[in-house]
C-alpha cells in the first residue's frame, strides 16, 4: 500500500511527523508527498529525505496546462483541487492501493486492517462524525458543520485499483478539474463536499471504526484513554490515527478547550507531543514559507479577488498566454474593469475641513439658541 499527502512548502513539518509516525507503524508502506510548489524549494530539509520515500511536483502529474488551472486557486484550494488528479496518476503508475492522509494527522498504529479492508472493497471514507450529538450546541457547531463542509473528512480516503475504485478516482478528479473552491454558499467546500455523492454513485466502504480519524470536531462523543499501553477509543476501539486540524487558524485548542477542558487528560499527551515535534520539524520557520505560486513571474502577489475573476469569466480558455506572466491590472484591462481613481490627498483634506466647519457651526448654533427656537425657525421655513 502507498499513503500520499498533498502539501505546499509550509506545510512541509506537518507532512514529516506524518511520514515519520507512518513508518514507525507500517514499515512497509511507501509515503509519497505531492509538492504544490514550482520547483522543490532551496531551503527544503536534509531530513524530509529520510522520512519520505518520493516527491512529486503537483505540474508533473499530467494536468493539461498546470498554471492556468492551478492560478484560480487560493493556496488551501490549491492543495486539494490536485488530490484527484495525484490518487488517478499514483493509482495508474506506483500501487494497487493508495491512501490520501492528510499532512496534520499523526499515525499510531498499524494499517494492516485498512489493507486488508481494500482486499474486498474498492473505496473507503469515513464519516466526519459517527455518533448523533446530544446537547444543540454540539448540533450546532458539528452536526451543522458537517453538513456545511460535508458529510465525509476528506482529510483520508484509500482506494483500490479496480473497475469501481478507478471509476470514482476519475469521477472525483474531474469534479475537483472544475469546482474545488471555497465556497459554501454555492454548495462545494474544496475537494469534500463532492463525495457526499459518493455513495449514491459507486459503491462505498463507510469505515465507521471510530478509532480512526479522531478529530477536534468529534471530540464531543469520542473519549481517549491509556490502558494498558495502548490509546483507546470509548473504551473500544484501538486509536489508528488522530486529526490534528486547526493549529493554524487558532480553532484547535478552542475547541480541545471546550470539549476537553481538563489538561490532564490523557488526551492532552498526544496535542503537546504533536506541538513539540512540529517544532522540531522548523514550523515557527518553514511554517511562514512563502508559496510561490502566490506571485507573478514579477514578483508581485496575486490578489485573491483577481484569481476569482480569472476563474469566473473563464479566462484560460480566452487568454492564450501564462496568467503568472500578467499581473492584476493587466487582467482587469482585459475583462474591461477599470481601477476606480483615488482622490487626490488635497481634495480629502478640502472635504474633511468643510465638514468640520459645517459640524462646528451646527454645534454653535445649538449653544447659542434654545431648542424651541430652533423647532419655530424650521416650521417658519416650511
Amino acid at each position: 500500500m502507498l499513503v500520499y499527502t498533498s502539501i505546499c512548502m509550509n506545510y512541509l513539518p506537518k507532512a514529516l511527523i506524518l511520514g515519520e509516525s507512518l513508518k514507525k507503524h507500517n514499515e512497509n508502506i511507501r509515503f509519497f508527498v505531492i509538492l504544490v510548489e514550482k520547483e522543490i524549494p532551496a531551503d527544503w530539509p536534509d531530513i524530509a529525505d529520510d522520512i519520505i520515500d518520493e516527491v512529486i511536483l503537483a505540474k508533473d502529474l499530467g494536468f493539461d496546462d498546470f498554471d492556468k488551472f492551478i492560478f484560480k486557486h487560493s493556496i488551501v484550494e490549491a492543495s486539494t483541487s490536485i488530490k484527484g488528479q495525484a490518487l488517478c496518476y499514483l493509482l495508474e503508475n506506483e500501487d494497487d492501493k493508495v491512501a490520501y492522509i492528510d499532512p496534520d494527522i499523526k499515525i499510531y498504529n498499524s494499517l494492516d486492517e485498512l489493507s486488508n479492508l481494500l482486499d474486498s472493497n474498492e473505496i473507503i471514507l469515513t464519516p466526519h462524525l459517527t455518533i448523533p450529538e446530544i446537547k444543540e450546541e454540539d448540533i450546532r457547531h458539528n452536526e451543522l458543520s458537517a453538513l456545511r463542509h460535508g458529510v465525509y473528512n476528506l482529510g483520508f480516503l484509500a482506494v483500490k485499483n479496480g473497475e469501481e475504485g478507478l471509476k470514482f478516482a476519475r469521477w472525483w478528479r474531474d469534479r475537483l478539474g472544475l469546482f474545488c473552491y471555497d465556497d459554501i454558499p454555492q454548495g462545494i467546500f474544496t475537494d469534500q463536499r463532492w463525495v457526499d455523492l459518493a455513495p449514491a454513485y459507486f459503491n462505498v466502504y463507510i469505515l465507521k471504526n471510530s478509532g480512526y480519524n479522531m478529530a477536534p470536531w468529534n471530540l464531543s462523543t469520542r473519549k481517549l484513554k491509556f490502558k494498558n499501553n495502548k490509546l483507546i477509543v470509548n473504551d473500544e476501539f484501538e486509536l489508528i490515527f488522530f486529526h490534528f486540524s486547526g493549529f493554524d487558524s487558532g480553532a484547535n485548542e478552542k475547541v480541545f478547550n471546550r470539549y476537553v477542558p481538563d489538561k490532564e487528560e490523557d488526551i492532552y499527551t498526544l496535542r503537546n507531543e504533536y506541538i513539540s515535534q512540529m517544532n522540531f520539524y522548523g514550523q515557527e520557520k518553514i511554517g511562514k514559507h512563502p508559496w510561490s505560486y502566490d506571485y507573478y513571474l514579477s514578483g508581485e502577489k496575486i490578489n485573491q479577488k483577481t484569481r476569482i475573476l480569472y476563474r469566473n469569466k473563464k479566462l484560460e480558455h480566452s487568454i492564450n498566454e501564462n496568467p503568472f506572466s500578467l499581473n492584476d491590472k493587466e487582467i482587469k484591462k482585459i475583462l474591461g474593469i477599470k481601477d476606480k481613481p483615488k482622490s487626490s490627498p488635497k481634495k480629502n483634506k478640502n472635504k474633511k475641513k468643510k465638514e468640520t466647519e459645517v459640524s462646528s457651526s451646527k454645534n454653535m448654533i445649538k449653544k447659542l439658541f434654545p431648542k424651541k427656537i430652533i423647532t419655530k425657525i424650521k416650521k417658519l421655513k416650511k
